[in-house]
């Protein structure tokens, strides 16, 4: 398999295997005019197997949403065909609109112009509530 390499883009590395898919669609990857490849499972030595992102323009991410997808990912920033900068990923805080709310009775649910707001309330478990009514929403995996 060939895949070019970035002159100026992102990659995103070191997602766990078969997470690359949620994270392309939580980021909104599919509304870019430019070429986006996903890598999936990929031997590495760390991890055993990995996905990989690389998007081939300079865009603004939201890492949160890597965060909340794989806090042990990394985003690397390639300009002119050079890594630039490396940014380590955490968990966030908060959520701000990349999750819903499940309750039926939450008022987010109901007041559409309302931000889905969690707050990370166990960071060992990857426990998020919502803001409004509490509701727990686990990460995957």
């Amino acid at each position: 398999m060939n895949i070019d390499s970035i002159i100026n883009g992102i990659v995103i590395d070191h997602i766990a295997a078969g997470r690359g898919m949620m994270l392309y669609k939580l980021l909104h990857l599919d509304r870019l005019d430019c070429s986006v490849a996903i890598i999936k499972n990929v031997h590495s030595n760390k991890m055993g197997k990995k996905d990989i992102i690389k998007v081939d323009a300079a865009i603004d991410l939201n890492t949160d949403v890597i965060g909340y997808v794989d806090p042990n990912a990394t985003v690397n920033v390639i300009r002119d065909g050079r890594l630039v900068e490396k940014k380590a990923i955490v968990l966030p805080e908060r959520l701000v609109n990349v999750i819903r709310c499940k309750n039926p009775r939450c008022i987010s649910t109901t007041e559409q112009e309302l931000p889905q707001v969690f707050v990370l309330t166990d960071r060992e478990k990857g426990v998020y509530r919502c803001r409004y009514c509490e509701t727990k929403a686990e990460r995957q995996g």
